[in-house]
């Protein structure tokens, strides 16, 4: 078992050079499969008991519906965040909003209007981040 000296570093998706062209094509190869198992009706579910935090500054119904819907068929739930029913588009810095949800979810989708929002979010993030916007 690893301790917290040798965990892993974490890795955020927050452009598309983040992945090499080896990452990509297993994500592909990974996704054909778990979509093979969804169009035969095969209970699949890796992601029992995680909760991924969506949070949108920029709205999107197509970006929200991907990720609710991809979470909820691989048996993790989702909490859905704005700025107008949170703190994140008042006062509060965002690397305080990325400490606190961080520490209460397994993995965060952003979605905001610019670049170096996601990159500090996912600085100060205990978990993956990933761009919901680019």
């Amino acid at each position: 078992m690893a301790t917290n000296a040798q965990a892993l570093p974490i890795r955020h998706y927050l452009q598309f050079t983040d992945l090499n062209a080896d990452e990509y094509a297993y994500l592909f190869k990974r996704a054909a499969l778990i979509k093979a198992k969804f169009k035969a009706y095969e209970k699949y579910q890796p992601l029992t008991d995680r909760t991924l935090a969506m949070i949108f500054e920029k709205a999107s119904t197509r970006t929200r519906v991907s990720f609710e819907a991809g979470m909820y068929q691989l048996g993790g739930s989702v909490v859905h965040l704005t700025t107008g029913d949170s703190q994140l588009g008042r006062a509060e810095p965002i690397e305080d909003s990325a400490r606190v949800i961080s520490r209460m979810v397994d993995l965060v989708m952003i979605r905001t209007y610019g670049q170096d929002k996601i990159e500090k979010f996912a600085a100060h993030s205990r978990v993956p981040v990933i761009n919901g916007l680019t």
